[in-house]
């Protein structure tokens, strides 16, 4: 059994923690935005698509191999801070990217998430994105547990080669 310890006191603490990294969040500039500033060439950055609204990159430390990530050329933390069509081409750009990686890599499921706010594991709070990891049945070894390590088994470059090529392909089609 789990013992709760009553800590009320914390509360008014917390609350100043959290409106101090809501507007320190607010204030900083992504590194998605500093890459977009930077006129860094597609291929440099991993880009693998523009849209009008979002793009898609690849996560420089993926999870698995394919690991996108979709977000809004704006800079905003969450959902609720979007335009209505940087809403609706953000999740349809969710779906097509899904269904490249499916196509790509056929994996056995995807993972899609959003981690809003530092507490709830976004590593880059102030810039909403979604997660979108291609799962396959082991992918998560034991190379984890035994070495604290992760296999990532193919290089970004070509990763992003593969999935820039099934973009145009089947949208061509």
């Amino acid at each position: 059994m789990i013992d709760a310890l009553w800590t009320g006191w914390r509360s008014q603490y917390l609350e100043g923690l959290t409106g101090q990294a809501a507007n320190d969040a607010q204030d900083q500039e992504s590194v998605f935005t500093q890459i977009l500033k930077a006129n860094i060439s597609d291929e440099d950055s991993f880009i693998v698509h523009r849209g009008e609204l979002v793009f898609v990159i690849l996560n420089a430390f993926p999870y698995a191999v394919g690991h996108l990530l979709v977000l809004p050329y704006r800079q905003v933390n969450d959902l609720s801070s979007l335009s209505a069509m940087e809403s609706l081409e953000l999740w349809a750009t969710v779906t097509r990217a899904s269904e490249v990686l499916s196509t790509v890599y056929e994996p056995q499921g995807l993972n899609i998430g959003i981690n809003l706010g530092r507490s709830a594991g976004g590593s880059v709070a102030e810039h909403l994105h979604v997660h979108i990891v291609p799962r396959t049945v082991g992918d998560a070894n034991f190379m984890a547990v035994t070495a604290n390590a992760k296999t990532i088994s193919e290089p970004l470059n070509v990763t992003a080669q593969r999935i820039r090529q099934c973009w145009l392909e089947t949208t061509m089609s």
